[in-house]
């Protein structure tokens, strides 16, 4: 068997972005949205509900929401002796830990600082590798008050990172721009999305703010008792009232080209044993000794070690001789 070493001209790489919706009715946008009877008795929805494209059991869910607030306001506390450490502050403190890598950090949207926000996870087996800034839109509805949202990338020129990737501001607008060069109220920005993580945090006080302020008067239940205020049943209800929830995601695929060359003087004598006759050493048949020809069917990719690393089947074999040279472009994608 010959080998012939490759040169690093025919080695090239290349990345692709596959895009694609993320919802299981593979469509761009989700109108209707249900939640689980059974999780409704459950003690999970004391802390997020799922919510789901269809109304059947066998259904996937398609994101899940829950409140946090840094107070624990919200929810009961986990031991009525210790005020303050309740679910809310759990998810809270958890949020904190995977956006910014600690807890002395805060979120602040926009310019303002807020301990009270609502988080909204996509299911990790309705998208790709990450979400798609741009194309997140959503529409939110509380009465007569309607807020239409989108990230803020297109008005950006650099892009902000965290230990979660990178955050885009969530703003009034679509498609990925401000109505207004803003898209932010007095209470700051409507919230942080992050792709790169599959998470969504909205601003409730953002969210709390009147119709005429930006937002939608949804009415957050902050207090401090010994009581669920259930507040993710608040930004659920607005999701379905609102009906419109578009986004993507997108997938880099990167691909190596590697491009064989068989040129005019090479693999034009076959390796096969049966073409020498075993008794004499001859070739079986003499008229491939001046005229010799080959058929290419398949190309092996190896390495220093002659470890067979790839196999490149072809579609139909390919004749080589003397007068002919061979490229074979094989695509390796990972």
């Amino acid at each position: 068997m010959s080998f012939v070493r490759l040169d690093p001209r025919d080695v090239v790489v290349s990345a692709d972005t596959v895009t694609a919706p993320i919802w299981s009715t593979n469509q761009p946008t989700l109108t209707t949205f249900y939640s689980s009877s059974a999780q409704q008795v459950n003690a999970s929805a004391q802390f997020y509900i799922e919510v789901f494209a269809t109304s059947s059991d066998a259904a996937p869910t398609q994101f899940s929401i829950a409140y946090a607030d840094d107070l624990g306001s919200g929810s009961a506390p986990f031991n009525p002796g210790v005020p303050g450490v309740s679910p809310t502050s759990a998810i809270f403190g958890q949020a904190k830990n995977l956006v910014l890598g600690e807890e002395s950090e805060d979120f602040t949207f926009g310019t303002v600082v807020s301990d009270s926000l609502y988080v909204m996870t996509i299911n990790r087996s309705q998208y790709k590798e990450k979400l798609m800034p741009a194309t997140f839109n959503i529409t939110l509805t509380n009465g007569s008050d309607s807020v239409q949202l989108t990230d803020n990338s297109k008005d950006l020129t650099t892009t902000t990172f965290t230990e979660a990737g990178r955050v885009y501001q969530i703003v009034s607008g679509s498609d990925g721009a401000s109505y207004d060069g803003t898209g932010t109220t007095v209470s700051g920005s409507y919230g942080w999305f992050l792709p790169d993580v599959g998470m969504i945090l909205f601003n409730a006080k953002a969210l709390d703010l009147s119709g005429a302020n930006g937002g939608i008067a949804l009415a957050t239940d902050r207090a401090t008792n010994n009581s669920n205020a259930n507040n993710q049943a608040l930004l659920f209800d607005a999701v379905v009232d609102g009906a419109s929830f578009s986004l993507n995601s997108e997938e880099t695929i990167t691909s190596n080209y590697v491009f064989a060359r068989a040129r005019s003087d090479e693999f034009n004598y076959s390796a096969n044993p049966s073409m020498i006759d075993s008794s004499t050493g001859d070739i079986r048949h003499t008229v491939l000794i001046n005229s010799p020809r080959t058929y290419v069917t398949t190309v092996g990719l190896y390495n220093d070690n002659n470890d067979l690393l790839a196999v490149a089947k072809l579609s139909k074999p390919l004749q080589k001789d003397f007068t002919k040279e061979a490229l074979v472009r094989i695509k390796l994608d990972y």
